[in-house]
């Protein structure tokens, strides 16, 4: 068993050439968090205990957390392809089980738009084993949300060409069903944004340890190596609380914040490869008060590590740390004047934009220093 494979849940598991490419390949930068050696180590634990099985995860926190890049982790920990829906306001049923089709005529399908018999051609070429959404997603680079919505188009173009006359119809399972069946890693995004409460029925009953989904063609039983990794935002515009049945059925739960300043300076070395760690160090201060300043005043926005990377990032390439801080963190959180006058002020209590201008001014210093 090598480094990657402490945790790996089925080794006997035989995965397909398709399945192999979508277990996340973790880069030289990712560094192991506290959040991910637990949950890997209790999913471990409790794989083979029946009901104390561990399988459905709820990872919450602001964006910019590591929310996402924790769920490909565990991907890449498990041996398990990594696969995602993001949810939406108006997702129905057919979001979560998948859609029926009809297969109009190639007379029929001459008349329509080039981008809708390319779309319908690509549906029907497919082996039937794929999911509607990433069919177009793959054979037409289209994201995920313009997948689900032109699928809703073609149901109401694909009736309109019917004229009435016997159409064949063909299911095509939603990334959700295919996850399911085929025991894939699946991270959904964003459920508490779901408006109808039957939607979020059939997702809760996804989610029974034992469960089963109920699909046209026929009923299918959880794979025993799926796992669903729940991903919300706490501040997101639009969510809810979380569905508090949905959150009955998680087993384990992880609250996620701003990581601690050692950890924070240590990630973004790893992926911008900058390596000045009194920069870092008060580049990664100001995140921090950032951060908990616009949650004390109810801005929206926040300050997190992607937004630290950016940031790192343009400084390393000779950007001004004080005038990049505008463009890559404060207008990322708000553009609003009043808000960002708050935001000044906070870092203004604490001396970091002094900090930032020292710093500047050790650093052109040091390049004359060093300049033959």
């Amino acid at each position: 068993m090598t480094d990657l494979e402490p945790y790996v849940l089925s080794p006997e598991r035989q995965l397909t050439e398709s399945e192999k490419k979508r277990v996340w390949q973790k880069p030289h930068s990712h560094k192991v968090s506290e959040e991910e050696q637990r949950i890997s180590q209790e999913i471990k634990r409790n794989w083979n205990r029946g009901e104390m099985k561990i399988a459905n995860i709820l990872l919450e926190g602001d964006a910019g957390s590591g929310k996402t890049q924790l769920a490909k982790a565990l991907s890449a920990n498990f041996g398990l392809p990594y696969t995602k829906v993001t949810c939406f306001a108006d997702m129905d049923k057919s979001d979560i089980i998948g859609a029926i089709l009809p297969v109009i005529s190639s007379d029929r399908l001459e008349q329509l738009e080039p981008e809708e018999q390319s779309i319908l051609k690509a549906l029907y070429e497919s082996d039937g084993f794929q999911s509607a959404t990433d069919i177009l997603m793959n054979a037409l680079g289209m994201t995920q949300e313009q997948a689900q919505l032109k699928i809703k188009q073609l149901l109401k173009l694909a009736a309109e060409h019917s004229d009435g006359e016997a159409v064949e119809y063909r299911f095509y399972p939603s990334e959700i069903v295919r996850a399911y069946q085929e025991g894939y890693l699946l991270e959904i995004q964003e459920p508490n944004v779901i408006r109808d409460a039957a939607v979020l029925m059939a997702l809760n009953s996804a989610l029974e340890l034992d469960g089963s989904i109920n699909l046209p063609t026929e009923v299918i039983r959880r794979h025993p190596d799926f796992i669903a990794v729940i991903t919300t935002n706490r501040s997101y515009a639009g969510a809810r609380p979380l569905n508090e049945a949905l959150r009955d059925r998680v087993q384990h739960s992880e609250k996620m914040d701003l990581p601690t300043k050692e950890v924070m300076m240590e990630r973004t070395m790893s992926k911008t490869g900058y390596q000045d760690e009194q920069m870092l160090s008060i580049l990664a201060d100001t995140i921090m008060i950032l951060d908990k300043t616009a949650r004390a005043n109810a801005i929206k926005g926040v300050a997190g590590m992607r937004s630290l990377f950016y940031w790192a990032d343009a400084v390393a390439s000779g950007a001004s740390a004080k005038d990049s801080l505008y463009h890559k963190v404060i207008y990322k959180i708000t553009t609003d004047a009043e808000e960002i006058k708050i935001l000044e002020e906070a870092l203004g209590k604490q001396d970091l934009i002094k900090a930032l201008d020292n710093v500047a001014i050790d650093v052109k210093k040091n390049e004359k220093i060093t300049t033959p």
